[in-house]
């Protein structure tokens, strides 16, 4: 209990040379783990939650793991740890301990849930540097409990209190992992002036930047040593998630976590239902194949909050089914010991005993797809788009063409542009990946001259890894462009697009010679023949003076090369982001040709048929695995899924895959099979097709 930070350092090298074993010859258990609940304890659950209760239901999901309140901001069990505050309700009852081995003996891993991030005011008073400071000095508090101080992660409370007690649970009981609620967290810095982290200068700095993610990965490892103490094969699992609109360098972070555990429990407000997909695909451009774990909170995580009352059952099968479609563990949570509302156990008890019985189909070798998008946290850390918009505002629209197109398609995190990595993919997508270094751009120079195909838009590469601008975009060579003057914004109306000649991306646009174009562009000089030309934004107010004193002009609106079997395409606009935020049609089309184009046509699967659906392939331990995730609702881009709309049929052609036999695993039939074709009668939510 008393151990120093030193005595956990010393230990770290026999942990990693473990951890390499461990994924070596022997798998850890959390590698094979498949479906894991948690029971959030509140302060008075020790009064009232029924253990036997809450395990029966458990145990009726087939649960691999149960996450369990152990402590951090208050303590469920008898800790001696000095200032690790005890639930005022705990009397002489252990109630962590009791429900642990109550799991042990159903056969349940148990991972111990923490909060590193508050403490309360006598640990504020007897150890006021371990806490966050305003720049006044004055301390943090939360914003709802003012009892509670905010922790800084530069201080000793997380190299020495923290593990103290990590120590003190592993010394007590049998615990498989250790889990920090909240921490480290994947959007920006927190903005602390404590005396650890005044020195560091601005908290929005490339600097601050750097040093809290150094800290991060410290104490991550020092955590994690702490954990495989007692047990090997036990593990430190951090809390992450934000999905397109991370900022902590994730990549990073995969290299020494043995589980990455996605906090990204539900939806609220405008946010599109496909976050959930998003959230596993980003996971998965950094962990590949390894641990992923995706919390969906049953409970209504909406705005206004309602915590104790349960989400739709639609809605809570959909972030379910897009959990194990993208290749995440489900992980389910309800808050507090002693639900009134009960509707949410049902559709969990059915989702979870259906992919229990189908795990084979559900334990995946590799994705299939054969076309990726480029993550950039940079971009959302150190680039700030023109307008009132957000960076990750590019990729969002570039994805809703993606979905609307039937493509079937990855990530790649832009620190992980190897040959190794991009070898599988005919092309690659990059939505206004600003910042870039000068190395990543020579590996995307390399992947061309290998017969990769690319799509820009906008500023890609405009901006240096820290967000300085370049005279010329790093990847201006490989496109033959120069810019030609600053950003471009509306003047009423934005900038339009004239047809100059018929090619393949302006496959659909019949009847008229102009097209929507960007809100934003930077002008660009191409040499070539012109496909699309920009007309300038003229005012779109009165309507006496909606017109162009400039019809015609030489200045692209999207630049195309072909070299050898490679393409290229460059669109100088913002036409993603510009999608995004008018749904304007045109602009999706536009996308969607010319990804085809890039392709060649030529995809692993697809899928034709009316609705917008969401598409995953794996290799599976079974053979092969198309799930396809039906997101036609009104409720798509806002609210929740109340009711489904069923669509169907949908033709599947499967032209990268030999298999004999195809069955629906959610409808439970088999579906015949014509040559490469299938036929899906219907799907309602989802539906998972195995090949075999």
């Amino acid at each position: 209990m008393n151990a120093t930070r030193r005595d956990f350092l010393i230990a770290s090298t026999a942990a990693v040379a473990l951890r390499s074993r461990l994924y070596g010859a022997e798998t850890p258990w959390y590698q094979t783990m498949r479906r894991c609940g948690q029971t959030n304890f509140n302060e008075r659950d020790p009064e009232t939650l029924n253990i036997p209760e809450w395990l029966d239901y458990w145990s009726s999901l087939k649960l691999d793991a149960v996450m369990l309140s152990a402590g951090g901001i208050m303590a469920f069990y008898p800790t001696t740890v000095p200032l690790h505050h005890k639930s005022a309700y705990l009397g002489t009852r252990d109630l962590f301990g009791d429900f642990a081995k109550a799991a042990k003996q159903r056969g349940i891993r148990v991972v111990a849930r923490m909060d590193c991030n508050y403490a309360f005011e006598d640990a504020f008073k007897a150890h006021p540097e371990w806490f966050q400071k305003k720049e006044n000095g004055d301390p943090v508090k939360h914003a709802e409990a003012p009892d509670l101080y905010r922790t800084c992660t530069f201080s000793p409370y997380f190299t020495e209190q923290f593990p103290a007690i990590i120590h003190e649970l592993n010394s007590m009981y049998d615990i498989d992992a250790f889990y920090t609620n909240g921490w480290p967290g994947a959007g920006r810095p927190p903005v602390c002036y404590c005396q650890f982290c005044k020195p560091l200068g601005d908290p929005r700095s490339p600097h601050y930047y750097q040093a809290h993610l150094d800290r991060v990965l410290e104490i991550w490892k020092l955590w994690d040593t702490a954990a495989k103490q007692k047990k090997p094969d036990s593990v430190y699992v951090g809390n992450l998630g934000s999905g397109i609109r991370a900022i902590l360098d994730l990549n990073k972070l995969a290299g020494v976590a043995g589980w990455f555990n996605a906090d990204h429990q539900g939806r609220s407000g405008a946010t599109p239902i496909w976050d959930c997909a998003q959230q596993g695909r980003v996971a998965q451009s950094v962990m590949k194949g390894r641990t992923i774990t995706n919390v969906t909170g049953l409970y209504a995580n909406s705005a206004p909050l309602w915590r104790h009352t349960a989400k739709s059952p639609q809605e809570t099968t959909i972030w379910m089914a897009q959990s194990v479609a993208s290749g995440m563990v489900p992980w389910l949570t309800w808050l507090g010991g002693s639900p009134e509302d009960q509707r949410w156990r049902d559709p969990a008890r059915k989702f979870f005993q259906w992919i229990a019985a189908n795990q084979k189909h559900f334990t995946n070798r590799e994705s299939i797809a054969n076309l990726a998008v480029v993550f950039s946290e940079r971009t959302n850390a150190f680039y700030k788009p023109p307008g009132t918009t957000e960076p990750s505002d590019f990729l969002q629209g570039l994805y809703y063409a993606l979905l609307e197109g039937r493509f079937l398609f990855d990530f790649v995190h832009e620190d992980d542009l190897s040959p190794e990595t991009l070898k599988k993919y005919s092309a690659l997508l990059l939505p206004n990946v600003a910042a870039m270094s000068l190395a990543q751009c020579a590996q995307l120079r390399d992947y061309v001259k290998s017969g990769g195909s690319l799509l820009a838009t906008f500023e890609t590469s405009r901006y240096d890894e820290w967000g300085m601008r370049r005279g010329r975009p790093g990847l201006a060579d490989i496109f033959e462009i120069e810019p030609a003057g600053d950003i471009q914004g509306p003047h009423g109306n934005s900038s339009y697009a004239r047809i100059e000649a018929e090619h393949e991306i302006l496959n659909g646009f019949r009847d008229t010679k102009i097209l929507p174009g960007a809100e934003y562009r930077l002008p660009v000089r191409a040499a070539g023949p012109l496909v699309l030309s920009v007309i300038a934004p003229y005012p779109a107010f009165p309507p006496e003076m909606v017109y162009t004193k400039t019809p015609k002009s030489d200045e692209p609106a999207v630049v195309l090369r072909e070299r050898g079997p490679s393409r290229l395409a460059w669109f100088p606009g913002d036409i993603d982001r510009s999608y995004w935020r008018s749904d304007n049609g045109d602009l999706s089309l536009l996308l969607r040709n010319t990804i085809h184009w890039l392709l060649r046509d030529q995809q692993p699967i697809t899928v034709t048929g009316d609705g917008v659906v969401d598409l995953f392939a794996w290799k599976t331990e079974a053979g092969h695995a198309v799930h396809i995730l039906n997101y036609t609702n009104p409720n798509m881009l806002r609210g929740w899924f109340r009711e489904t709309y069923p669509i169907g049929p949908l033709h599947v052609r499967i032209n990268s895959i030999k298999f004999t036999r195809a069955r629906a695993l959610r409808a439970g039939i088999p579906l015949r099979v014509k040559g490469q074709e299938i036929e899906v009668p219907k799907i309602t939510d989802y539906e998972v097709i195995a090949l075999t």
